[in-house]
């Protein structure tokens, strides 16, 4: 194997400087994901059919089409569509929080429809509103089941974001990309790119199994 780390030695500061524009797309991908997630996943449990309807066909149209075309769209077609011109960091993190939405709308729905339905009814017998029901007392229950699929939405949603290099953002794999085009030895920079990323889905991963192990313990 013909492999010259040493070649791209000095270039590995420069893709490390990738990591905080990654982190600060999945970070805001992730917050607008979760809380339209909580919206959608309410709708698609109500009793008014128009809800119903628009959260499934909202998740039909985002889980039925690539994200990358999603991220295209969204980045190449707002100049035609609202006549201004998207940054692309912001076009990155609104497709991904758009898309990750229908994935943890699904997610957190169903993880409330595993909520025993005698807790919704005694606190309604109690006099207790809806709305604060579901907030206080199914939500919270329906949180600690779903965590781990939780985990996992954002472990892809990091690995996904990749994508960005389409849009020209100087994230982790773009910036791999220009190295290797620089010394022309693009295995090297791109394999270390991918040791970056395994590094945060792992970081990710423990991060989950104490957040999961810690509301074990609040039981």
């Amino acid at each position: 194997m013909n492999l010259e780390f040493g070649r791209i030695a000095d270039s590995l500061p420069y893709i490390l400087e990738g990591i905080p524009i990654t982190l600060k797309i999945v970070a805001a991908a992730a917050l607008l994901g979760f809380s339209l997630g909580i919206i959608l996943a309410l709708f698609k449990i109500t009793r008014i059919k128009l809800l119903n309807w628009i959260a499934d066909v909202y998740t039909s149209i985002f889980r039925g089409t690539p994200l990358v075309l999603q991220l295209m769209l969204i980045y190449y077609g707002s100049p035609q569509i609202f006549g201004i011109q998207i940054e692309a960091v912001t076009a990155a993190f609104l497709s991904f929080g758009l898309n990750s939405a229908a994935y943890i709308s699904e997610v957190i729905r169903a993880g409330i429809l595993a909520i025993d339905k005698g807790q919704n009814e005694a606190a309604m017998a109690l006099g207790v509103p809806y709305a604060r029901s579901m907030w206080d007392i199914i939500l919270p229950q329906a949180m600690k089941n779903i965590l781990p699929a939780l985990v996992n939405e954002f472990i892809t949603l990091t690995k996904e974001s990749a994508i960005v290099t389409v849009i020209g953002i100087t994230d982790i794999m773009r910036r791999s990309y220009i190295v290797g085009g620089e010394t022309y030895k693009f295995f090297e920079p791109i394999l270390f790119a991918g040791l970056i990323y395994y590094i945060m889905v792992m970081v990710l991963t423990l991060l989950g199994k104490a957040i999961e192990r810690r509301m074990r313990r609040s039981d």
